[in-house]
């Protein structure tokens, strides 16, 4: 029962002139319930009724027609204040959500419709970090959150295997390489590769000199940089794909940067063809200046490809293939200004879907206020990250729960979960600090609190006899659920599927992530206030549904944004 459209349209009744869609947009959820639990504002009102707020507000709480959803209706400080019919509120959640399930909070309006998102994208020959943790884990939420709503989603890794870097990495493998202690360190030997290549740089510039030659090479076929560029990868997929099955991450395509090598000539020549390329001492680009923006650098003097090439290159390519209906790439805010520069491009380019090309920014992280660098080598990586969690997770269970079966399961869950939401519940723009202090503490508002809560509910469920949530839909009493705690639980229930709503209008995963904290402290208070297994039977029965509801939601949610919930902790 979607409660806003009905007051708005009870409202729009009561007084002239006045549009239910225009209310709707007006009406707010008072702070306090003892203040109401919907309110509207009568101030932008009384410009147009010429009359004052409170004058407008008293007059809609007389004149309202009853509708069984309210119980009233009063006038406070210019704001009309309605009350929920408690019982027919509770009946009305509970019913939906246990006939919903799983789908509670789901939809259509993505039907018909295609999502391209971008994510990830670590580079070859690099270690997967923590830096690299957050595209992951926020494209991972973005996709099942449009997934969830109906949208026919794409998932894309586009790996970093292309580019400047290779030279390097062939030029340092080349001059103090060993094939069994790459094959022995895997990844990790790589990048100590890379940051000797960096620290000899610095005392023999002659060296970058060789690396650009290396990567000529490579992007014109020659057999040795080809060899040595696909083992690297090799060596790089075995880890990625690791931390990615921690992490439960899929992909439907890992179409590299290479992946785009024979697209980028045609590209090039469209540019050229439609008056955009310019020359520039050798180089050649798109100007950008009318837009305020610096040129996009299209190929260097050499006539190696750049990150936009390869960009417009995926992107022309992705809208023939998938014909996308928005295309979203995740990445952090650093590179705000190259994604405007190619979305530019394209639009000049005369391409009507430019508009559907959103980027989504996000914080960066650092170090104890150092920015990561593989350069540099400070790095933090994630696998250790991931497996300091599960260890610390099966410590904790070792102390609290010996006894638990699929101990090392739970830990793994428990563990990558707490690392994952602690990303996922603070708005996606900030930066974050790293510290192992905080993204290992499981005490308040993380993961394994929401997790914790899950196993709660469904522990009364199992003690009640009950197998699964529909079991405890038929037959409850909705009267029995008028006090304060039950009526908060189901308020947060309700707003679930605005909650994911917003999530995916706003493409910010926090929301749900947040959302989950108020469900699962709500049931909290109150599991702690209304004992549930008493032996009244009504009102078991009732609180029971209420319990029910809360694991399918609280399940959904966690799902949603790439937590598992175990069934016991």
């Amino acid at each position: 029962m979607d409660y806003k459209s009905i007051l708005a349209e009870l409202v729009a009744s009561a007084a002239e002139g006045l549009e239910a869609s225009v209310i709707a947009a007006m009406i707010e959820v008072p702070p306090n319930p003892d203040m109401g639990d919907l309110s509207l504002p009568c101030f932008k009102l009384s410009r147009t009724m010429r009359k004052a707020p409170q004058q407008i507000a008293e007059e809609l709480a007389g004149k309202l027609p009853p509708h069984p959803a309210f119980s009233r209706a009063t006038a406070a400080a210019g704001y009309l204040n309605v009350f929920y019919d408690k019982r027919a509120f509770a009946e009305s959640v509970l019913s939906e959500v246990l006939q919903a399930g799983d789908r509670y909070g789901s939809g259509t309006i993505g039907a018909g419709k295609t999502i391209v998102i971008d994510f990830s994208s670590p580079n070859i020959a690099k270690p997967f970090h923590v830096g690299h943790l957050r595209s992951t884990v926020i494209g991972n939420a973005l996709y099942r959150i449009h997934k969830f709503l109906g949208f026919d989603c794409v998932g894309i890794n586009h790996l970093g295997d292309w580019g400047t870097q290779f030279g390097k990495l062939i030029t340092a493998y080349k001059l103090w390489g060993d094939e069994r202690e790459v094959r022995e360190g895997g990844i990790e030997e790589l990048m100590r590769l890379y940051v000797l290549f960096h620290d000899e740089a610095e005392k023999k510039p002659e060296l970058e000199d060789e690396a650009r030659s290396w990567f000529v090479k490579l992007e014109r076929g020659d057999e040795e940089a080809l060899a040595l560029w696909r083992w690297f990868k090799e060596i790089s997929y075995e880890e990625f794909n690791r931390i990615y099955g921690l992490l439960g991450v899929t992909f439907d395509s890992d179409a590299g940067e290479s992946f785009y090598n024979d697209k980028m000539g045609p590209v090039v020549e469209e540019l050229k063809e439609k008056g955009l390329l310019e020359e520039d001492q050798g180089a050649y680009l798109v100007r950008l200046d009318e837009f305020n923006m610096a040129p996009a650098l299209i190929l260097k003097k050499d006539g190696a490809t750049l990150y936009h090439t390869r960009d417009i290159a995926a992107a022309l390519y992705r809208n023939r293939t998938y014909a996308f209906d928005k295309a979203i790439y995740v990445t952090d805010y650093a590179q705000n200004l190259h994604f405007q520069q190619w979305f530019k491009v394209i639009d000049l380019m005369g391409y009507e879907w430019a508009d559907r090309l959103v980027h989504v920014a996000f914080g960066r992280v650092n170090l104890e206020g150092v920015k990561f660098s593989t350069r540099k080598g400070n790095v933090v990586l994630l696998e250790e990250l991931l497996r300091q969690a599960i260890e610390k997770t099966r410590d904790i269970i070792e102390n609290k729960n010996p006894s638990l079966d699929n101990k090392e399961e739970v830990a793994r869950q428990v563990g990558v979960g707490a690392i994952i939401f602690n990303d996922l519940s603070n708005n996606r723009i900030k930066d974050v600090s790293f510290s192992w202090k905080d993204v290992l503490n499981f005490e308040g508002e993380s993961g394994p609190y929401v997790q914790y809560t899950y196993a709660r509910a469904r522990s009364v469920l199992r003690k009640a006899g009950l197998a699964d949530e529909q079991a405890a839909a038929a037959g409850f009493d909705a009267a029995l659920l008028e006090n304060a705690e039950a009526q908060q639980v189901l308020k947060e229930l309700q707003s679930f599927p605005d909650k994911v709503r917003q999530a995916m209008d706003k493409l910010e995963p926090s929301i749900i992530g947040r959302h989950l904290i108020d469900i699962a402290q709500s049931f909290n208070r109150f599991y702690h206030e209304c004992p549930i297994l008493v032996d009244d039977a009504g009102l078991k029965t009732a609180r029971l549904a209420l319990v029910a509801s809360v694991c399918s939601v609280l399940r959904t949610g966690l799902d949603l944004i790439g937590l598992q919930a175990p069934e016991r902790i």
